[in-house]
């Protein structure tokens, strides 16, 4: 699993995940992640990139979404692959992450 950040215009942090979002690609990440977004406030996760996304990918996701919002802010997930979509929808994480399929709209939506 591979991860990248970046800093966007108006204090938005782009996160671009790669790879098996799964119990191994969770370890990989999970310690960045939870940081980047336990010190941000508009956070853009580009999905596009992961092919597979498994019950811990999915924690990983909604803790890091939990930290943005103890912060005051939002966390939103762009792109995501068709089946990674079907699992996050079909587990109602759309609810508390919102998934967009438009990188305007999905910066809008974390500038609030």
């Amino acid at each position: 699993m591979e991860m990248v950040v970046e800093e966007l215009e108006g204090g938005v942090t782009k996160v671009v995940l790669a790879g098996r979002l799964d119990i191994a690609g969770s370890a990989v990440i999970d310690l960045r992640f939870n940081t980047v977004s336990g010190s941000r406030r508009a956070v853009v996760v580009d999905m596009s990139g992961v092919s597979f996304i498994a019950s811990m990918g999915i924690r990983t996701l909604v803790s890091g979404a939990k930290a943005v919002r103890i912060r005051g802010g939002r966390m939103v997930l762009v792109f995501p692959e068709a089946n990674v979509e079907k699992a996050l929808r079909t587990a109602s994480i759309d609810t508390l992450i919102p998934i967009y399929h438009d990188s305007n709209a999905a910066v809008a939506a974390v500038l609030g």
